[in-house]
């Protein structure tokens, strides 16, 4: 079934459908991962986004039920070269046009994935319209055009859970009773960590756990005086999606905890660390989306592979703050990766510890921010 592709700026591109007839709108981005396809469909930093894959054959290995990174494809469409329906896993359990039908979610194939992304580096992401219905390229064009954008648009509300939940043996549980009954684990056992969910991926939570975390995982838009009075040793702010400077409730949240606690943020609670220290965010020519972006550490010289997912970034001449330290800087672009504060116990990166698809050098920064809480945990009588 043949479908197109139309960007904002007129260029229209032809694949075939592996999905049946659909027709969707999104900015249009790609990602250069070798594979960890299922990882990425289900990132919620991804919501309101087509992606392409660079790597041009996808499915190979299918889908199963394990490798997932939230409770839903979060991806608007899927566009690969060449799509593999016979693939051959021990571990899968449905092929991935199967779990894309399941979800609604369009998939393609054909589309010529080089030209499309090198369309991206040269002339930025932009708004695309996708369809097997509409015939004719320029309506389609428009149908692009009259899309919402990324900027100043707030997607947190549209991924974050909607109710308190708790993370055990890996994965999500809801709440026993209200959230004003909850009680964390008696005695100096875990340690107790309150996550913002901002679109929070599952591997971060696997990570936190892995290291003796007890985890309550917040909806994005909790106030200041809920985590005061659940009190947790540490706040993680995780990953999310569109426009951090739209997400003004989290700053003020984040703003009100300076200090108050240890805080880690990743991805886009990187950025809103950044906004919340006085700095300001701006979006990326084409975002760094794959698992093979070099970062540097400038306090130790060391170049760590990460995987990252973002289209902004924090203004590394925007923050004024003497005490804000920069730790990590791309080497593709020279754009901030990484802050610390000198005199309160926060540090945030953006881009992916916890992998998923991708290298696991990062991995550490977990292990520095349970240290940072144990460090700062007041004595438990």
């Amino acid at each position: 079934m043949k479908a197109l592709l139309a960007l904002e700026d007129g260029t229209i591109f032809e694949g075939r459908s592996f999905t049946g007839p659909f027709e969707s709108t999104g900015e249009v981005v790609f990602n250069t991962s070798m594979s960890g396809y299922q990882e990425i469909l289900t990132d919620p930093s991804y919501c309101g986004q087509m992606v392409t894959m660079t790597y041009p054959l996808i499915g190979s290995y299918g889908i199963n039920d394990e490798d997932i990174e939230s409770e839903r494809v979060q991806v608007k469409a899927l566009l690969v070269k060449e799509y593999q329906e016979y693939p051959s896993n021990w571990r899968a359990n449905k092929t991935l046009a199967d779990y894309l039908k399941i979800n609604g979610i369009p998939g393609v194939e054909g589309i010529d994935t080089r030209a499309l992304t090198r369309h991206i580096r040269l002339q930025g992401a932009m708004r695309a319209a996708l369809s097997t219905e509409e015939r004719h390229p320029r309506h389609l064009v428009e149908k692009a055009r009259q899309s919402p954008g990324m900027v100043g648009r707030d997607l947190v509300m549209e991924v974050t859970c909607k109710e308190p939940m708790v993370w055990q043996e890996g994965r999500p549980r809801r709440l026993e009773g209200s959230l004003e009954d909850f009680e964390w684990p008696r005695g100096a056992g875990p340690l107790r960590i309150v996550a913002m969910d901002y679109g929070v991926k599952y591997n971060i939570l696997r990570s936190l756990e892995s290291r003796g975390c007890s985890i309550l995982v917040l909806p994005a838009d909790t106030g200041p005086e809920t985590i005061d009075k659940l009190d947790p040793d540490g706040l993680f702010l995780s990953n999310g999606p569109g426009d951090p400077a739209a997400v003004g409730y989290a700053v003020e949240t984040i703003r009100s905890q300076l200090g108050r606690r240890p805080i880690f943020g990743i991805c886009l609670g990187h950025q809103l660390i950044g906004l919340a220290l006085g700095g300001k965010t701006y979006k990326l020519k084409f975002g760094h989306r794959g698992a093979n972006q070099p970062v540097k550490d400038l306090a130790t010289g060391k170049v760590e592979i990460t995987s990252q997912n973002h289209g902004f970034c924090v203004d590394m001449e925007s923050l004024k703050d003497p005490d804000v330290e920069l730790s990590h800087i791309n080497l593709n672009d020279n754009t901030l990766e990484g802050l610390v504060h000198r005199k309160i116990p926060l540090f945030s990166v953006q881009y992916h510890p916890e992998a998923s698809p991708g290298p696991h050098d990062a991995s550490y920064l977990f292990d520095r921010f349970v240290e940072m809480i144990k460090e700062h945990r007041a004595p438990v009588s």
